[in-house]
Protein backbone atom coordinates (compact mmCIF):
# COMPACT_ATOMS: atom_id res chain seq x y z
CA UNK A 1 0.00 0.00 0.00
CA UNK A 2 2.65 1.88 -0.53
CA UNK A 3 0.96 3.75 -3.70
CA UNK A 4 -1.41 5.52 -0.45
CA UNK A 5 1.86 7.84 0.17
CA UNK A 6 2.75 8.69 -3.08
CA UNK A 7 1.79 12.20 -4.35
CA UNK A 8 0.86 11.11 -7.83
CA UNK A 9 -1.89 8.99 -6.94
CA UNK A 10 -3.44 11.36 -4.48
CA UNK A 11 -3.09 13.66 -7.58
CA UNK A 12 -4.49 11.37 -9.74
CA UNK A 13 -7.54 10.60 -7.29
CA UNK A 14 -8.26 14.31 -6.74
CA UNK A 15 -8.36 14.47 -10.75
CA UNK A 16 -10.85 11.37 -11.13
CA UNK A 17 -12.81 13.58 -8.79
CA UNK A 18 -12.78 16.60 -10.39
CA UNK A 19 -13.47 14.88 -13.83
CA UNK A 20 -16.14 12.82 -11.84
CA UNK A 21 -17.74 16.16 -9.88
CA UNK A 22 -17.49 18.55 -13.17
CA UNK A 23 -18.37 16.04 -15.88
CA UNK A 24 -21.88 15.98 -14.31
CA UNK A 25 -22.53 19.76 -14.64
CA UNK A 26 -20.45 20.11 -17.70
CA UNK A 27 -22.37 17.16 -19.27
CA UNK A 28 -25.82 18.64 -18.42
CA UNK A 29 -24.33 22.17 -19.96
CA UNK A 30 -23.06 20.12 -23.08
CA UNK A 31 -26.52 18.41 -22.74
CA UNK A 32 -28.57 21.92 -22.09
CA UNK A 33 -27.24 23.20 -25.14
CA UNK A 34 -27.48 20.13 -27.29
CA UNK A 35 -31.51 20.45 -26.59
CA UNK A 36 -31.52 24.26 -27.18
CA UNK A 37 -30.13 23.45 -30.44
CA UNK A 38 -32.36 20.93 -31.20
CA UNK A 39 -35.32 23.13 -29.92
CA UNK A 40 -34.11 25.60 -32.32
CA UNK A 41 -33.37 23.44 -35.31
CA UNK A 42 -36.88 21.70 -34.73
CA UNK A 43 -38.68 25.15 -33.99
CA UNK A 44 -37.15 26.39 -37.89
CA UNK A 45 -38.21 23.41 -39.26
CA UNK A 46 -42.02 24.09 -38.26
CA UNK A 47 -41.48 27.52 -39.08
CA UNK A 48 -40.02 26.31 -42.73
CA UNK A 49 -43.01 23.58 -42.79
CA UNK A 50 -45.43 26.40 -42.47
CA UNK A 51 -43.84 28.77 -45.04
CA UNK A 52 -44.09 25.96 -47.14
CA UNK A 53 -47.50 25.57 -46.40
CA UNK A 54 -48.20 29.20 -46.59
CA UNK A 55 -46.20 29.14 -49.81
CA UNK A 56 -48.30 26.17 -51.69
CA UNK A 57 -51.65 27.78 -50.52
CA UNK A 58 -50.78 31.39 -52.00
CA UNK A 59 -49.42 29.45 -55.41
CA UNK A 60 -52.77 27.36 -55.45
CA UNK A 61 -54.45 30.71 -55.11
CA UNK A 62 -52.24 32.66 -58.06
CA UNK A 63 -53.03 29.18 -59.95
CA UNK A 64 -57.04 29.99 -59.47
CA UNK A 65 -56.88 32.86 -59.97
CA UNK A 66 -55.18 32.56 -63.22
CA UNK A 67 -57.50 29.75 -64.32
CA UNK A 68 -60.69 32.15 -63.20
CA UNK A 69 -58.63 35.47 -65.56
CA UNK A 70 -58.62 33.16 -67.89
CA UNK A 71 -61.92 31.80 -67.90
CA UNK A 72 -62.71 35.20 -67.92
CA UNK A 73 -60.79 36.52 -70.74
CA UNK A 74 -62.43 33.10 -72.99
CA UNK A 75 -66.15 34.61 -71.19
CA UNK A 76 -64.99 37.95 -72.93
CA UNK A 77 -63.96 37.12 -75.84
CA UNK A 78 -67.28 34.85 -76.56
CA UNK A 79 -69.44 37.40 -75.58
CA UNK A 80 -67.73 39.97 -78.19
CA UNK A 81 -68.07 37.62 -80.59
CA UNK A 82 -71.42 36.91 -80.20
CA UNK A 83 -71.88 41.04 -80.00
CA UNK A 84 -70.20 41.26 -83.46
CA UNK A 85 -72.49 38.54 -85.18
CA UNK A 86 -75.37 39.96 -83.55
CA UNK A 87 -74.33 43.62 -85.25
CA UNK A 88 -73.25 42.07 -88.36
CA UNK A 89 -77.07 40.25 -88.53
CA UNK A 90 -78.53 43.51 -87.59
CA UNK A 91 -76.30 45.69 -89.58
CA UNK A 92 -77.43 43.35 -92.70
CA UNK A 93 -80.58 43.41 -91.55
CA UNK A 94 -80.74 47.52 -91.45
CA UNK A 95 -78.85 47.60 -95.06
CA UNK A 96 -81.24 45.33 -96.51
CA UNK A 97 -84.67 47.08 -95.73
CA UNK A 98 -82.76 50.32 -96.13
CA UNK A 99 -82.11 48.67 -99.81
CA UNK A 100 -85.47 47.35 -100.16
CA UNK A 101 -87.28 51.02 -99.07
CA UNK A 102 -84.32 52.59 -101.35
CA UNK A 103 -85.80 49.69 -104.01
CA UNK A 104 -89.50 50.85 -103.61
CA UNK A 105 -88.84 54.48 -103.57
CA UNK A 106 -86.74 54.44 -106.74
CA UNK A 107 -90.12 52.27 -108.07
CA UNK A 108 -92.36 54.70 -107.00
CA UNK A 109 -90.02 57.17 -109.22
CA UNK A 110 -90.03 55.56 -112.07
CA UNK A 111 -93.80 54.55 -112.21
CA UNK A 112 -94.88 58.38 -111.40
CA UNK A 113 -92.02 59.41 -113.83
CA UNK A 114 -93.90 57.03 -116.58
CA UNK A 115 -97.04 58.12 -115.08
CA UNK A 116 -96.12 61.88 -115.92
CA UNK A 117 -94.67 60.64 -119.43
CA UNK A 118 -98.10 58.76 -120.59
CA UNK A 119 -99.97 62.11 -119.48
CA UNK A 120 -97.55 64.04 -121.13
CA UNK A 121 -97.90 62.01 -124.18
CA UNK A 122 -101.44 62.41 -124.17
CA UNK A 123 -101.40 66.24 -123.61
CA UNK A 124 -99.35 66.22 -126.53
CA UNK A 125 -101.76 63.93 -128.65
CA UNK A 126 -104.88 65.95 -127.46
CA UNK A 127 -103.45 69.10 -128.44
CA UNK A 128 -102.08 67.72 -131.53
CA UNK A 129 -105.60 65.73 -132.23
CA UNK A 130 -107.09 69.65 -131.73
CA UNK A 131 -104.93 71.44 -133.68
CA UNK A 132 -105.43 69.15 -136.16
CA UNK A 133 -109.19 68.97 -135.95
CA UNK A 134 -109.12 73.15 -135.78
CA UNK A 135 -107.19 73.39 -138.78
CA UNK A 136 -109.55 70.57 -140.60
CA UNK A 137 -112.32 72.72 -139.39
CA UNK A 138 -111.09 75.61 -140.55
CA UNK A 139 -110.70 75.02 -143.73
CA UNK A 140 -112.78 72.11 -144.90
CA UNK A 141 -115.81 73.14 -142.80
CA UNK A 142 -118.03 75.88 -143.62
CA UNK A 143 -121.51 77.91 -142.38
CA UNK A 144 -124.49 75.57 -141.15
CA UNK A 145 -122.32 72.58 -141.37
CA UNK A 146 -119.99 74.32 -138.94
CA UNK A 147 -122.69 75.45 -136.96
CA UNK A 148 -124.55 71.73 -136.39
CA UNK A 149 -121.05 70.20 -135.66
CA UNK A 150 -119.97 72.77 -132.64
CA UNK A 151 -123.28 72.73 -131.49
CA UNK A 152 -123.28 68.56 -131.74
CA UNK A 153 -119.89 68.74 -129.88
CA UNK A 154 -121.06 70.92 -127.38
CA UNK A 155 -123.95 68.47 -126.32
CA UNK A 156 -121.47 65.54 -126.26
CA UNK A 157 -118.75 67.37 -124.11
CA UNK A 158 -120.07 66.80 -120.44
CA UNK A 159 -120.45 63.07 -121.34
CA UNK A 160 -116.98 62.97 -122.84
CA UNK A 161 -115.66 64.89 -119.95
CA UNK A 162 -113.62 62.58 -116.97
Amino acid sequence: MAFLYDPTFWVLVAFVIFIGAAARPLGRLVTAGLDKRADKISADLEEAEILRKEAQDLLASYQRKQRDALQEAKEILEHARQEAERIAVQGKESLEASLERRRKLAIERIEQAEAQALEDVRAKTIDLALDATREFLAKELKGKQADALIDNAIKELPGKLH
